[in-house]
C-alpha cells in the first residue's frame, strides 16, 4: 500500500491520492505514524549534515560519505541510519533448510525470546528447534489424537509447556523442557488432554486456534462451533463460553498482559472486542470493520491499542481499538452496508457479470461480500475482487502484496527490541 502524509499548511488538507487504486489511500494516526517515520528515516543530525533541511531521499553512497567524513558529528550510524541504509538491501545469509519432512509444515512459531523454533506438520508431528545450537531439534513431538492436521500451537510464557490443537475438541500439553528428547503421546511421556466439550454441544467441533494467558494460567480457543471457549488450569475447568460470531472463528487472543481484553476474528469478516470484567460477557464492547471475507489471524501489539488482523481477502489492517464501533450501531449500519456492497459489486461486474459475486446469508448478517464459488484452500483470488474497499472501513491502514492461500497465513508485528 502506497500513502502520502498529511501536510497542514494554516488549515486542514485533503488526502492526496497517489494511484487509480488509491481507494486504500489513508492517513495513518498519529502516534503510529510517527513510530514508522523515526524508525525509516535517517536521524534529524545526519539529515542535516547530509541535505541541509532538504527532504529529499538520502542515497546509501551519501549516508557511508557522511559517516567517513564525520559529518553528523557522531563518528557513527545512528539506530535510523542503520535501519534506513538496511531496509534497501536484502540479506546475505539465507535463506537455508532447517529441517526436511514428509508433510506439510502448515504452522511455525517462535518463542518470545527468539531462542525456540516451533514446527507443527500435518502428519501428526511437532518439531522444536534450538535457534541458539545450529538449529538443533530441541524436542521431537509425535501427536495424539490428530485430525487430519495440527491446527495450532501456543507456547507458555515460561517456555515450560507446549499446547497443540487439532480439528477436535480437545487441546493437549506437553513439556517441551524435560529430558525426553523423543515425546510420543502416552507412549514415552503423557500429553496430558484438555476437554473442550460440553454436553450441550450438538457436534463434536474443532479448534482452530488456542494461546495461553500472559501469566500462563489460562487457555483461550476459538473454535468452529462460533465460539469462545476460556480454561482455567488450575481449576482444570472450562470457565467461559462465550457464542462470538455467526461463523467459525480462526482466531482469539489476549490483547495485554492484563488477561482482560480478548481479540476474535471469524469468517464473517468481523474483529470483535471482548472485555472479560463486563457483567454482558456474551456481547462485545465493540465490533471492528472493514475486511471482505474471513479472518485468519490477528496479532496484538501489547499496548492495549493497536492490532493488526490478516484475512482471505488478501490483506492485513491495522487498528485502533479507541475507534472500534459499539454493537447497537453495527446493527442499524447493517441495511445500508449491504446496500451499498451491492452497488459496488454491480460496478465491479458490468456487461451482465454481476453473478460472479453473490451475498449468502451469513454474508447479509456479517456484512461481507462473498465471491462466488472462491475458495482459499484450491482456488486463486478472483481479480474482479481484489480491489474492493468495505464502505464503512474503521482500519487504520490496509497493506496488501500477499497471498492468503491453501492455508490459514498468520501476521505478526516484529519483536519489540527490532
Amino acid at each position: 500500500m502506497r500513502w502520502k502524509r498529511k501536510i497542514h499548511h494554516g488549515g486542514p488538507s485533503k488526502q492526496q491520492q497517489v494511484s487509480p487504486l488509491a481507494d486504500e489511500v489513508c492517513a495513518i494516526d498519529k502516534e503510529v505514524s510517527h513510530l514508522c517515520r523515526i524508525k525509516s528515516e535517517p536521524s534529524q543530525r545526519t539529515r542535516a549534515s547530509i541535505y541541509a533541511g532538504q527532504k529529499r531521499p538520502v542515497s546509501t553512497f551519501k549516508l557511508l560519505s557522511g559517516r567517513e567524513s564525520n559529518c553528523s558529528g557522531m563518528g557513527r550510524f545512528s539506530s535510523a541510519d542503520c535501519s534506513y541504509a538496511l531496509r534497501k538491501h536484502l540479506p546475505v545469509k539465507g535463506p537455508w533448510c532447517v529441517d526436511d519432512m514428509d508433510s506439510e509444515a502448515y504452522i511455525s512459531q517462535f518463542s518470545a525470546d527468539g531462542s525456540l523454533l516451533i514446527g507443527g506438520f500435518r502428519g501428526s508431528h511437532i518439531r522444536v528447534y534450538n535457534s541458539e545450537k545450529n538449529w538443533k531439534v530441541h524436542k521431537d513431538i509425535t501427536c495424539k489424537r490428530l485430525r487430519w492436521t495440527i491446527s495450532d500451537i501456543a507456547l507458555s510464557p515460561d517456555q515450560q509447556f507446549l499446547a497443540y490443537s487439532s480439528l477436535s475438541p480437545t487441546v493437549h500439553i506437553v513439556n517441551v523442557q524435560n529430558a525426553v528428547r523423543e515425546s510420543h503421546a502416552n507412549i514415552t511421556e503423557i500429553h496430558e488432554g484438555l476437554e473442550f466439550s460440553d454436553d450441550d454441544d450438538e457436534f463434536s467441533f474443532g479448534i482452530f486456534s488456542v494461546k495461553f494467558s500472559k501469566d500462563g494460567r489460562e487457555l483461550v480457543v476459538g473454535n468452529n462451533n462460533e465460539s469462545i471457549c476460556i480454561y482455567d488450569l488450575g481449576a482444570n475447568k472450562v470457565t467461559e463460553r462465550i457464542n462470538a460470531h455467526v461463523a467459525d472463528v480462526n482466531v482469539v487472543t489476549f490483547a495485554d498482559e492484563t488477561n482482560d481484553i480478548l481479540y476474535s476474528g471469524s469468517d464473517d469478516s468481523l474483529c470483535k472486542v471482548w472485555d472479560r470484567r463486563c457483567h454482558k460477557k456474551q456481547k462485545p464492547v465493540g465490533v471492528l470493520t472493514g475486511h471482505l471475507d474471513g479472518i485468519t489471524f490477528i496479532d496484538s501489539r501489547g499496548d492495549g491499542h493497536y492490532f493488526i488482523s490478516n484475512c482471505k481477502d488478501q490483506t492485513i489492517k491495522l487498528w485502533d481499538l479507541r475507534k472500534m464501533s459499539s454493537t447497537t450501531k453495527e446493527r442499524t449500519m447493517l441495511h445500508c452496508i449491504v446496500r451499498r456492497i451491492k452497488t459496488v459489486l454491480q460496478h465491479a461486474c458490468p456487461m451482465g457479470k454481476g453473478n460472479i459475486f453473490r451475498l449468502t446469508s451469513n454474508a447479509y448478517k456479517s456484512c461481507t461480500p462473498k465471491a462466488y464459488e472462491w475458495d482459499y484452500r484450491w482456488m486463486t483470488y478472483p481479480s474482479e475482487a481484489r480491489y474492493l474497499k468495505h464502505p464503512y472501513d474503521q482500519s487504520l491502514a490496509t497493506f496488501r502484496g500477499h497471498s492468503v492461500l491453501r492455508t490459514l497465513i498468520r501476521c505478526y508485528f516484529s519483536p519489540m527490541h527490532r
